[in-house]
């Protein structure tokens, strides 16, 4: 089967999908669908968020296994950002840990309990 395109290869803009059906029953559903902004990316640009996806956005781990610098893979996160239609703005405030008792201790509970890896524990403490 082959992949589905999001742009028109004449002149750019968004394709639909007119027509869906399932290869179990054959049901087939007419109509116009939209197929979302991650089917509108290039191949490479799908291959960067499988990838980013895969390493649970860790830039660092994305940079290591594509053998580039962490500087070029926000890059490339900024130009699948924009692809997507979306306007990448200023970094999100991160919520201070230290400001919020209450979130510290549920987070260091949720460890204690098993509820959380030591790793992902540190991230939230730390604010990602």
């Amino acid at each position: 089967m082959h992949p589905v395109f999001g742009k028109c290869p004449v002149c750019g803009e968004e394709l639909i999908v007119t027509r869906l059906e399932c290869r179990a029953c054959g049901t087939d559903i007419g109509g116009q669908f939209s197929i979302g902004r991650l089917a509108q990316l290039g191949p490479d640009e799908i291959r960067f968020v499988e990838l980013f996806i895969k390493n649970r956005g860790n830039a660092y781990k994305v940079g290591e296994e594509l053998g580039m610098p962490y500087s070029t893979v926000r890059a490339r996160l900024t130009d699948v950002i924009c692809a997507m239609g979306y306007e990448p703005g200023a970094e999100p405030k991160e919520e201070s840990v230290n400001a919020a008792p209450e979130k510290r201790k549920a987070i260091l509970d949720d460890l204690a309990r098993g509820k959380l890896s030591a790793d992902d524990a540190i991230r939230l403490l730390q604010g990602e």
